[in-house]
């Protein structure tokens, strides 16, 4: 009987542990529910707020580029004055650089003007445009891509379609060009430039376009002041020319006094042997 006993306090107490157990672990689970929910609430006033702050972003950033518009227009009107100001500034850029082939940089030699439009609700688009002078290449004045974002939020572009003069068109070039010595020589040219006003295949991720809005069109001067690193290195073997003639010049001299000492050295012998 004694035994009998224990077994069942035993069996009843392990029963009330799990039922203990189980409650504890339903609370705990209430608990958790319950806080997801009050997490998911705390989000939404986090989303609505940044929403809002988007908002006001967009507002500030059109305010904005309306007053900066006549800066624009100045300091287009001064860069117009300095000759080839933008090829330079694309030949100066590491990325704009390197989309450049050698007859790329000659039609960019006509390029006169460059202009960003933002539109006027900024994230929907924007359009670049460039100006050129009479050149032998093709026939437009003025070659634009535009960038729209739709209602849907998908994006595209659009852009100008070059009148290419016979036998110069640059998307269609051949790989063999010709170098400055007038040497014929083959090598992979760069993709022309002119190939990204026919390039549509992915509007949201076009890097050319980033690029110029982003990073030139705000201050393209920091660009065409950037040293030419070939006039550099002309320079710093100007400089090594000029100290190896120094040092030559140094050894020379050196050279002169140690002949003089010498001179002297057999004059005073001779006269000691006429004594």
């Amino acid at each position: 009987m004694h035994t009998g006993g224990l077994a069942c306090a035993c069996e009843l107490f392990r029963i009330l542990h799990e039922l203990s157990f189980q409650a504890a672990a339903g609370s705990m689970e209430k608990e958790q529910q319950e806080a997801i929910e009050h997490i998911d609430e705390v989000q939404n006033e986090i989303d609505r707020l940044n929403e809002q702050a988007s908002e006001e972003i967009l507002k500030v950033e059109q305010k904005y580029n309306k007053l900066r518009q006549p800066f624009f227009q100045k300091r287009s009107e001064l860069i117009a004055k300095i000759p080839n100001f933008w090829v330079t500034t694309f030949v100066n850029h590491p990325q704009v650089s390197a989309l450049l082939g050698e007859e790329d940089e000659e039609a960019l030699h006509y390029l006169t003007r460059v202009e960003v439009t933002e539109f006027e609700d900024i994230k929907s688009g924007y359009r670049i445009d460039f100006y050129f002078e009479e050149n032998p290449y093709f026939e437009n004045k003025v070659l634009s891509k535009e960038f729209h974002l739709n209602e849907s939020g998908d994006p595209s572009s659009k852009s100008t379609e070059i009148k290419w003069k016979s036998g110069k068109d640059l998307t269609k070039r051949s790989s063999q060009t010709q170098n400055k010595a007038g040497k014929k020589r083959q090598h992979e040219e760069p993709e022309s430039f002119f190939t990204w006003f026919t390039d549509h295949s992915d509007a949201g991720a076009d890097e050319l376009g980033e690029v110029i809005k982003d990073d030139i069109w705000p201050n393209p001067l920091q660009y065409y002041l950037v040293p030419d690193m070939d006039d550099e290195e002309a320079e710093g073997e100007d400089d090594d020319d000029e100290e190896g003639l120094e040092d030559i010049d140094e050894e020379g001299d050196e050279d002169d006094g140690e002949e003089d000492e010498d001179d002297g050295d057999d004059g005073e012998d001779d006269e000691g042997e006429d004594d």
